[in-house]
């Protein structure tokens, strides 16, 4: 089983107390193994694709409640991954999210890798290198200026250039 076959999961906002803190998950399973755990006013099954629905995060095993939640369904390709995608959006208590994040993990997803959902919708064809890269940059951009570079490159308007500037030196 290669890297790219399994269901991921990981917390995605940073770690500390806040208000709000989301737990991403992408892969072939993240569907079926969120519907074990989601209850809301109607099954997890029937939820359109890129709608977000309110419910609770109930644990598989003792029905117990962990947290209320808004759930983003996000049906592939038309993801960042481009795999199946769910976003879990909790309360940002650390306990709730390490919770969370144990019940996932032992209904099959297993941590994602820093980096990991950048790397799978680069080899899955949703962004190019480059657009990778401004990823990470946008992230630690610190001025309006490299927000702004950061924003241009992961829109793809470096890569743009660099394949017309290519498409020019091969005709030539």
């Amino acid at each position: 089983m290669s890297d790219l076959d399994d269901t991921i999961v990981a917390i995605s906002t940073p770690l500390g107390s806040g208000g709000i803190g989301i737990i991403r998950i992408s892969g072939k399973t993240a569907f079926e193994i969120v519907s074990k755990i989601f209850r809301g006013s109607k099954p997890f099954s029937d939820i359109r694709s890129h709608t977000i629905n309110y419910g609770k995060i109930v644990d598989f095993w003792t029905n117990e409640v962990i947290d209320e939640v808004l759930v983003s369904k996000m049906k592939t390709p038309n993801t960042f991954t481009k795999e199946d995608v769910v976003e879990i959006n909790t309360h940002g208590s650390l306990i709730v999210l390490k919770n969370i994040l144990l019940l996932i993990t032992k209904l099959g997803a297993r941590a994602a890798k820093p980096g990991e959902f950048t790397k799978r919708a680069f080899l899955n064809g949703r962004i190019v290198l480059s657009q990778a890269e401004a990823v990470m940059d946008l992230i630690n951009a610190k001025t309006d200026a490299s927000l702004k570079a950061s924003i241009n490159q992961l829109d793809g308007k470096l890569s743009k250039a660099l394949s017309s500037i290519r498409s020019k030196l091969i005709e030539i």
